[in-house]
């Protein structure tokens, strides 16, 4: 099936937009840390301006023509000790700002090279955000010709949802998921008008405070396996060997077992019986 090629990479997507995030954190907090050694080295360079500013209206010059001009033989010693001692000055105060510009150059290099990454991951989504979308109305028109303007799926809710409240913090997401029902698919959301597969998941347990990342193999790694026969309300279903789907479990009725998710573009979140939503992987409970 065509979707079924294209949600590993909207999924995908979903993981690089999410890691960006995490290193234009870091990023950040690269600059702030490198920036009194930036002020620091802005304020040598000014003070060795300020040597060179001297310097080129010839004020040392007018220093020594003033001193040999006029005073006695022993403020003229004086003098020249002075004069001398601000040479040492200038020498060290230059290399000062040496050794302050390598400093940050050294502890600046991290952050450019992140900065290029960023540059770089970035223009690489904004190219596969265009393919997606092309890919996504192209699908579209097919399923149009498919089902007309219907979605072909039948009621959004055949049966309760969720079928038994569990209480607590699963209660809380699975309550916030079945009440998304309708709304539509939408491909990287994350509500509150519009899902994907990993973005109702996602907002759904956030409501009871508990954080997923918004990738279905993300979330697989961090949640804690159940078996089938231990599923209740909130868990979460998983498919396919690469785990490219994501439903909530929302109960058994006669003997049947349901979920909602957000399934495809073009399909509103909605109930399904969770054998026919692809083949099953595993199953988790968040905590």
């Amino acid at each position: 099936m065509a979707w079924n090629k294209l949600e590993p990479v909207i999924e995908q997507h979903n993981l690089t937009r999410t890691q960006l995030a995490a290193r234009k954190k870091k990023a950040a907090e690269l600059a702030k840390k490198i920036q009194p050694l930036q002020l620091q080295v802005d304020i040598a360079m000014n003070r060795v301006g300020a040597f060179a500013a001297l310097r080129y209206k010839g004020g040392d010059m007018s220093a020594m023509n003033a001193i040999v001009s006029g005073g006695s033989p022993a403020n003229f010693a004086r003098e020249l000790q002075i004069l001398d001692q601000f040479a040492r000055r200038q020498q060290s105060e230059i290399r000062n700002v040496q050794q302050l510009r390598d400093r940050f150059a050294r502890e600046k290099a991290p952050l450019d090279a992140l900065v290029a990454e960023l540059t770089k991951t970035e223009a690489q989504l904004a190219a596969k955000a265009k393919q997606i979308d092309a890919e996504i109305k192209k699908l579209e028109k097919l399923r149009l010709a498919a089902y007309g303007s219907g979605n072909g799926t039948g009621s959004l809710k055949p049966v309760p949802c969720p079928v038994n409240y569990p209480g607590g913090d699963a209660g809380t997401a699975i309550r916030f998921a079945c009440a998304q029902i309708g709304k539509p698919y939408s491909w990287g959301a994350d509500g509150p008008g519009s899902y994907d597969c990993s973005g109702l998941t996602s907002t759904a347990w956030a409501k009871a405070g508990v954080g997923l990342p918004h990738n279905a193999r993300s979330q697989r790694g961090q949640v804690r396996s159940v078996s089938r026969s231990q599923l209740r309300p909130g868990d979460l279903v998983f498919y396919y060997s690469d785990l490219h789907h994501v439903a909530m479990y929302a109960g058994k009725v006669n003997g049947t077992d349901w979920i909602v998710h957000a399934s495809r573009a073009g399909v509103p979140v909605q109930m399904r019986k969770m054998d026919s939503g692809g083949n099953i992987h595993s199953y988790g409970r968040p905590s």
